[in-house]
């Protein structure tokens, strides 16, 4: 299974596909389910993409829906057979991330606002694993071992050339300032954060002190939007007891127009770059002290 296919979303995507096939083809679900011997349920969970679908199930579908075209058919049960695999987090125990993950695997495009923090994606190895012990308290070392694995194989996101995630990600100055580990380590971070700022795919704007009060203010959130819904998505609120998911529409406008808001009253692109390199120097400072 190639690394980044979602097994939740291809299940959706499959079952919708075949929803289709079934109306095109004219069939109700009751009777599609009387001439395979099956139940009406198991139809209506294949279409709705609450359950995994068999090779063998797209066949006889394919079958009965009387579809000629083996590339169609041959796309199809390559669907069913990655919808059947599980996502390379579940290899992963007890991480409370794995709905995040699964969205954020799925998405084409993220937009994320981050007032404290470098985000999660544009982190280094020593920035990752000094934010992780100091900021989750109680965490055994296993634990956070196992944390840092998933947040670095999250990543591959930034960096697959075949499937790059278009990043969006406005920072709040005070992220910069903020010490995580080391002078050193920032000084690691934030010129690895101007580096992956250059690339097509990822954009960081920073809201400076100067910018006052702002629409964001009230806390981190991300939205994530996919090839299927490119126009809708997901609200991402990250919070330290139990992640919120907005899906409403008209929650997804609310938090797309405060973004707005926020990359306007954020540095372009090279006055970011500009910061972040005189900040750099601050620590760079800092550490030659200590």
């Amino acid at each position: 299974m190639a690394a980044n296919i979602n097994p939740t979303v291809q299940r959706r995507r499959l079952g919708a596909e075949l929803r289709r096939l079934r109306q095109a083809s004219g069939l109700k679900g009751s009777e599609v389910a009387d001439r395979l011997m099956v139940s009406q349920p198991k139809i209506s969970h294949m279409e709705n993409g609450n359950r995994a679908v068999s090779p063998r199930d797209v066949r006889d579908l394919c079958t009965l829906y009387e579809v000629t075209d083996q590339q169609v058919v041959d796309s199809l049960m390559q669907m069913a057979r990655e919808s059947g695999q599980q996502g390379w987090w579940h290899a992963y125990k007890d991480i409370p991330q794995s709905v995040y993950i699964a969205l954020e695997t799925d998405a084409t495009s993220l937009h994320t606002y981050e007032p404290l923090w470098i985000p999660g994606l544009l982190q280094t190895p020593a920035y990752a694993h000094a934010l992780i012990g100091r900021s989750i308290p109680r965490l055994t070392t296993q634990q956070a071992a196992t944390r840092l694995r998933v947040r670095l194989r999250r990543q591959h996101r930034i960096y697959d050339p075949a499937r790059p995630l278009r990043l969006w990600t406005v920072l709040d100055e005070s992220a910069l300032h903020r010490v995580v580990g080391s002078p050193e380590i920032m000084r690691g971070q934030l010129e690895h954060l101007n580096a992956l700022s250059t690339e097509p795919h990822v954009t960081v704007e920073v809201l400076p002190y100067a910018a006052g009060a702002h629409p964001g203010l009230s806390g981190q959130f991300s939205i994530l939007r996919s090839a299927d819904s490119p126009t809708a998505g997901v609200v991402h609120l990250d919070r330290f007891a139990n992640d919120l998911y907005l899906d409403k529409p008209s929650d997804v406008r609310h938090y797309a127009v405060l973004y707005d808001h926020l990359r306007t009253q954020a540095l372009g692109p090279d006055s970011t770059r500009d910061l972040i390199t005189d900040v750099t120097k601050m620590h760079i400072e800092a550490a030659s002290r200590s």
